[in-house]
C-alpha cells in the first residue's frame, strides 16, 4: 500500500447508512425454503429474496392478527371468486305448512 493514503480521519463501520426500522439478524432456514424464494426472485426477472421473505412474513403476521370474522370473509372471497354462495335453488329459512304448501300448489 502507498505511504501517501491517510486514514487517520476515517471511521470504522458500514459505509451505507442502516435503514431505520429494520433489524440484522441470522436466521436458519431450510435449504428448500430459501430455494423456493431464490427461484421466486429468480423467475421474476430478479431482486431480493430476503425482502420477498419478509414480505412472506408480514403477510402472515397480518393474517394471523386478523379477526376471525375478517378471516373467514377473505377466505370465502378467495373460494367463490365472486361467484354467489348458492349455486342452487334458495332454501326457505322456515319450511312452509303443509297447508300453505298445498295452496300454493293448487294456485299454479
Amino acid at each position: 500500500m502507498s505511504q501517501e493514503y491517510d486514514f487517520s480521519k476515517g471511521k470504522r463501520g458500514a459505509i451505507a447508512p442502516v435503514t431505520t426500522g429494520k433489524t440484522r439478524i441470522t436466521i436458519r432456514l431450510d435449504d428448500e425454503v430459501l430455494g423456493w424464494f431464490r427461484a421466486q426472485v429468480h423467475a421474476a426477472g430478479g431482486g431480493n429474496y430476503q425482502s420477498l421473505i419478509n414480505l412472506a412474513l408480514r403477510e402472515h403476521v397480518k393474517k394471523s392478527t386478523e379477526p376471525l370474522e375478517e378471516t373467514l370473509r377473505r377466505i370465502l372471497r378467495e373460494e367463490f371468486c365472486g361467484e354467489p354462495a348458492h349455486l342452487g335453488r334458495v332454501r326457505r329459512k322456515t319450511p312452509m305448512k303443509k297447508t300453505a304448501l298445498r295452496k300454493k300448489v293448487a294456485s299454479k
